[in-house]
């Protein structure tokens, strides 16, 4: 049965496979990279093939990646598409005509949206991979000292 004890005992150890904090840490950031870019339906592919390609660890980056999730979707869709119309100087989003809907007339009312979607995520991408990176150092540094306060507290 997995309890929350096994889970944070999982946790330790993808924390501590042989790699420095500082190649952990990458991966992760690199996992929140692939989170906030706009190829949905291929972040977990994208992780599979970068820790494979560059042998990172895959916990790690798969955790970044996880940031993108069915709780989280909506807040960072929103993010994303108010930073790209912000970055393009847009103030008010297009209007979409929902009556009369067909494959043009989707196209054409999807298109305006396509370039600040891309320029949002790919900016919230490179932000959240930059902001990632010292955060996970800090916490896989804190987490791999932990074992040897544990084992210096029982020998004294």
């Amino acid at each position: 049965m997995i309890t929350p004890k096994y889970f944070r005992a999982k946790i330790r150890e993808a924390l501590h496979l042989g790699e420095t904090p500082q190649r952990t840490a990458v991966a992760f950031a690199l996992g929140v990279f692939i989170a906030f870019t706009p190829t949905y339906g291929l972040h977990c592919a994208s992780a599979v093939f970068l820790a494979w390609a560059f042998r990172l660890n895959f916990p790690a980056l798969l955790v970044g990646t996880l940031m993108n999730n069915p709780w989280t979707i909506a807040p960072i869709l929103g993010a994303t598409m108010w930073t790209g119309f912000f970055l393009l100087g847009r103030p008010e989003a297009p209007d979409v005509a929902w009556h009369n809907l067909s494959i043009i007339t989707l196209y054409e009312s999807i298109g305006p949206f396509i370039l600040p979607f891309t320029l949002g995520a790919l900016t919230l991408s490179v932000l959240g991979a930059l902001l990632a990176y010292p955060l996970g150092l800090l916490v896989i540094a804190r987490c791999r000292k932990q074992p040897a306060n544990h084992v210096a507290q029982k020998m004294s």
